[in-house]
């Protein structure tokens, strides 16, 4: 983070590799949003189909959203988490003088972890955004008419709540009806959700340390959701969608379910 912005130790020239072949605005002047893309979704293989997916969506509901690209830096979430404060804040302060000097009033978040951040760390430190994540803005838009889906998809899903945005954000509803859209009212619930979820294991900063297969809280969540007897195991999270993807092979459930990020499923049904 402290050399090239991001906690994947990968050059700050490799972070707008996820846009290529993609028509992805530039934010300039009079741009209504920031779409933040998070670390994770910008340096890792996987995870770049979130962002991506997200930018298709945004692009047919005619929103006016923009990317600063390779000055952006880490939201230093997981910074913080470790113990490092000062990193933390010395990233935060170059952020949010970042997007003061571009004119960002309000910024979507693809990660959970981003939106807490942003609307709860950086505010102490004159970072005032309107920041929303992607999940709320799409069910505000959907809910308005703008969001139109051509198809639903025939899968039965069931959906894992991310700690950042339930237990942290009280987003709950939003990325269900979602769901709920996408696959004409085939979501299946587990027994831990909302409130109650069970934690993925990748936030704290744990998503880059490795931890005993019999202390993975993903790979519980992988039996969980298998139980439902869902074919998809939707999440909103890069984080959780990493977590989920290893727990899936380690559990050996590859033929028996698919992990998808909500972005996915919607971009899939336009």
């Amino acid at each position: 983070v402290h050399s090239q912005g991001n906690p994947w130790s990968e050059p700050r020239e490799k972070r707008t590799e996820w846009m290529e072949g993609l028509e992805v605005p530039q934010f300039e002047e009079g741009t209504e949003y920031l779409l933040f893309v998070c670390c994770t979704s910008a340096y890792d293989q996987r995870s770049r189909n979130i962002a991506r997916s997200l930018v298709k969506i945004l692009s047919q509901v005619s929103i006016s959203f923009g990317v600063i690209g390779q000055e952006e830096s880490c939201c230093a979430e997981s910074v913080r988490k470790i113990g490092d404060e000062e990193l933390f804040m010395n990233t935060a302060q170059k952020n949010i003088q970042l997007f003061k000097d571009k004119g960002v009033k309000k910024i979507i978040t693809t990660s959970p972890h981003c939106l807490y951040t942003f609307t709860q760390e950086y505010p102490e430190m004159g970072g005032e955004f309107e920041v929303i994540h992607y999940t709320k803005l799409l069910a505000d838009l959907l809910e308005q008419g703008k969001l139109k889906l051509s198809k639903t998809l025939d899968k039965k899903v069931t959906y894992h709540d991310p700690c950042y945005l339930g237990r942290h954000s009280d987003i709950y509803d939003e990325p269900r009806d979602l769901i709920s859209a996408v696959t004409g009212g085939n979501l299946v619930e587990m027994k831990r959700i909302r409130k109650e979820s069970l934690c993925c294991g990748g936030g704290g900063g744990r998503l880059w340390m490795e931890t005993k297969p019999e202390w993975r809280f993903s790979d519980l969540r992988i039996h969980e959701a298998c139980e439902t007897g869902a074919q998809i195991l939707a999440t909103a999270c890069p984080y959780c969608i990493s977590m989920l993807e290893d727990s899936r092979k380690t559990t050996n459930k590859e033929d028996e379910i698919v992990i998808k990020d909500i972005s996915e499923l919607i971009a899939e049904a336009l």
